[in-house]
């Protein structure tokens, strides 16, 4: 591990943060591939606060990530529990035993079609269709590679997806996948519905030291380990299942409000337009056209903004820390946050970044990422924001001698001036911190083909045929402490009081006592009203 990398351990909690992830992964790994292209900008994210080095046992270097997921039985499809890259002494030894073996067949699932084009089990294929084998980092934040021409990546069909594993393009580690047997994924029966069934599972020795073991190995590695970036679903017993919305609803605001006891920010994503028990239609993007009944859709695009989102604990120059990120965001007790993004960030040809941040008027440009409602005519206390992939020649006005500038925007001399200004004309006196970065967002495939009206590096045209192939994108996005949590808190909370928990007794029956709902809306009421205190002190 390159000196003070300043890890990040991520853990995936679930199959829709499954499928998170994988887009996240195969982002990583597209990112990667880029490190030695000479058009590409110099690095500027720091690959080892995601990824570990290792050692297989025919002594090949690899770098994978600093990962553990837990899911369902049934949700790797034809991925190995232990990972295709190497095995460790655990599985050694099970190869090794002599005893008895009694052999039960369960249905095979089709391989992978993007991992069947891997060379061997001791590198990695990226995204942009080269095959890597990782060498030791060249402490400079990324990896030094070497490369052997493969076929192009395969282009995915919707219905070809079935489970996350179906696109995941990276190697895991073998100590990454933690597979809960006793519950599967598909199915009436057997299903992980309930908060309280969740919770059970990691009482439970087997499943509570495994989970240990994991996270000693991969902390216990590390030189300076920032904290832990969790991905977990809410809807169901990782916080039961979506198609309930009771139990929708319960999961939710239970896991919310254990994730805020134990977490220093919690940022719910969603494309829905509510996390209660009324219906409100997806949100939409005006570049890009998706199915919200897909999650291989959805998770791609929640996926990209948390890859944008994220960048700044995870930049090779002044990073912000983790801790320092979350201090400012969450202070006076507000520790959840909304998500909103643009995707892709319209700047048309000939455009200066000025041009275009003025066309969004006074309007909160982004789309909301957190169903909490339109982010108009609610105040924000704290966020943080980026904006990745515009050219350096496009961050100012080039404006002719003697021309006055048409606002304040267009007189900026720098991207980062002209960022801040902007900002500072939003949300006058709120707490701000932004980044701007010339590295766009990876989207090539299995990335599912969603921009309507791109060119392929992302720059929004008029008239562009749907689903022109694009490979990178510009992204705007934020993270905010936002007054419209105070409204959905107590949405949710009216929504737990008008249930009768008498008709729901399997939910209870779980585990979860009628105190433990009652605690519940207290807790819910006392942190929206962290943001309705805050609401009054902003003038």
């Amino acid at each position: 591990m390159a000196g003070g990398a300043r890890e990040v351990l991520t853990l995936q909690l679930g199959h829709f943060a499954g499928f998170v992830g994988a887009h996240w992964w195969n982002q990583q790994d597209a990112a990667l591939g880029r490190a030695t292209d000479a058009k590409e900008p110099p690095g500027e994210l720091c690959p080892d606060v995601l990824y570990r080095t290792g050692r297989t046992l025919h002594g090949q270097e690899t770098y994978t990530p600093r990962l553990i997921l837990m899911d369902l039985k049934g949700s790797l499809s034809s991925l190995q529990e232990g990972g295709g890259l190497y095995r460790d002494k655990q599985l050694d030894a099970a190869i090794a035993w002599q005893g008895k073996l009694t052999t039960h067949k369960e249905e095979l699932y089709p391989k992978n079609p993007y991992l069947q084009d891997f060379l061997s089990a001791e590198g990695v294929l990226s995204s942009d269709g080269v095959w890597r084998v990782k060498s030791i980092p060249n402490g400079k934040g990324s990896p030094s590679l070497t490369t052997a021409t493969t076929p192009k990546p395969l282009i995915p069909t919707e219905g070809s997806i079935r489970v996350w594993s179906d696109f995941l393009r990276v190697h895991l580690h073998p100590r990454s996948i933690c597979m809960i047997q006793k519950y599967n994924h598909d199915g009436e029966a057997g299903r992980l519905e309930a908060f309280g069934q969740g919770e059970s599972v990691l009482k439970e020795p087997k499943y509570q030291e495994e989970l240990e073991d994991r996270l000693h190995f991969y902390v216990e590695e590390c030189d300076y380990l920032q904290g832990f970036q969790i991905l977990c679903d809410l809807h169901d017993g990782f916080s039961g299942e979506a198609q309930r919305n009771i139990y929708r609803l319960l999961n939710t605001a239970f896991g919310l409000v254990h994730l805020t006891a134990h977490s220093s920010l919690v940022c719910p994503l969603s494309l829905g337009g509510s996390l209660g028990l009324r219906p409100e239609p997806p949100v939409t993007f005006p570049y890009l056209h998706y199915d919200a009944t897909l999650p291989f859709h959805c998770s791609a695009i929640l996926a990209t903004a948390l890859d944008t989102v994220t960048v700044p604990y995870r930049l090779c120059s002044s990073p912000v820390s983790m801790v320092h990120l979350a201090d400012m965001l969450s202070f006076c007790g507000k520790k959840v946050v909304t998500a909103g993004a643009i995707i892709p960030f319209p700047l048309a040809p000939g455009q200066s970044l000025p041009d275009s941040l003025m066309q969004f008027g006074g309007a909160t440009p982004w789309t909301p990422l957190s169903a909490c409602g339109e982010p108009s005519g609610t105040r924000c206390f704290a966020q943080s924001v980026v904006l990745r992939g515009i050219d350096r020649a496009c961050h100012t006005s080039q404006l002719t001698l003697g021309t006055p500038p048409p606002s304040a925007l267009h007189a900026c001399t720098t991207g980062e001036e002209v960022l801040a200004q902007y900002l500072q004309q939003q949300q006058p006196g709120v707490m701000s911190s932004s980044h701007l970065l010339l590295t766009p967002c990876r989207v090539a495939p299995p990335y599912p083909h969603l921009f309507s009206s791109c060119s392929p590096p992302g720059m929004v045209l008029d008239g562009s045929p749907k689903g022109a192939a694009v490979e990178s994108v510009p992204v705007f996005g934020a993270l905010c402490s936002s007054s419209s949590l105070h409204q959905t808190l107590e949405a949710l909370a009216r929504d737990l009081t008008k249930l009768d928990l008498r008709r729901w007794a399997s939910f209870m029956d779980a585990g979860v006592e009628h105190d433990d709902v009652a605690e519940l809306l207290q807790e819910l009421q006392s942190l929206a009203q962290c943001y309705q205190d805050g609401d009054s002190l902003v003038d």
